[in-house]
């Protein structure tokens, strides 16, 4: 896809960490319309700003508010002919444990697990849904009508302890990408999935400086967090070439997890 001015697109999750990066290269580098989907109205809205583009405050779980999100940036931006999912959040809780001081046992909170799912893999899915049904309404260009990218994790095939909601519902975003990529293939959409390894976003700089350099330094090459704007390229890369589809791909400097 040839990216400029006339392409629209929508970032879920798009006011801060991978989802800015990834709006503010395709607006400043392509000059994309963009339109963000976040529940962070103060970051949101200055990006939108920065961007000449459009914030919409989303919650990706609620039906409503995804609709009123989709209709309100196609009447500033027009019909998205690109979506990036950035929007998700995890949780650390063993599926079952002992408390080391009382001995008490407790198992995963099934609300709590139930909300990964919810944010991470089905408002994902109801994102796609509701724009690729947008994005078959628009007329091919160049042999396509859209291009759709979604975030995983490494955590959906590297899961570590106290992960089992979040790795579940990244390996569901995973397993939907080439089903999803063959349903919406004779209407000419692409659908591809990232999963990042450990990048340097909002959620990881409220770490410790030594949890992270650690982190940092159990990546083998380069031995350093990822930075968003790498998500960024990827993301724009998986947008633009036409023949990239179906595809999961890591982005994570080659690390693999022993179980910790």
């Amino acid at each position: 896809m040839e990216l400029n001015s006339n392409i629209s697109a929508v970032i879920t999750g798009g006011a801060s960490g991978l989802g800015a990066a990834t709006a503010t290269k395709l607006a400043k580098e392509y000059g994309v319309k963009v339109a963000l989907f976040d529940l962070n109205e103060e970051k949101g809205e200055a990006l939108a700003k920065e961007l000449g583009g459009v914030f919409c405050n989303v919650n990706v779980t609620d039906e409503a508010s995804v609709d009123a999100g989709f209709e309100k940036a196609r009447a500033a931006i027009g019909q998205e002919r690109i979506l990036v999912n950035c929007a998700g959040t995890g949780n650390a809780i063993k599926t079952a444990s002992r408390d080391k001081q009382s001995g008490e046992i407790k198992h995963f909170p099934l609300d709590k697990f139930n909300m990964i799912i919810q944010i991470n893999l089905v408002g994902t899915f109801r994102c796609i849904a509701k724009s690729a049904a947008g994005m078959m309404t628009l007329d091919p260009i160049e042999g396509e009508r859209g291009a759709i990218v979604n975030t995983a994790s490494v955590a959906a095939e590297d899961g570590q302890m106290g992960q089992a909601a979040y790795s579940a519902s990244k390996g569901g975003v995973v397993g939907m990408t080439l089903p999803i990529a063959r349903d919406l293939s004779r209407e000419l959409i692409r659908v591809n999935t990232i999963l990042p390894g450990i990048f340097n976003t909002p959620l990881m700089q409220g770490a410790p400086d030594n949890v992270k350099q650690a982190l940092a330094a159990s990546v083998p090459n380069p031995a350093r967090l990822g930075n968003p704007e790498e998500y960024a390229s990827l993301a724009t890369e998986m947008i633009r070439n036409g023949y990239f589809n179906g595809e999961d791909v890591r982005l994570d400097g080659a690390i693999r997890m022993a179980p910790r």
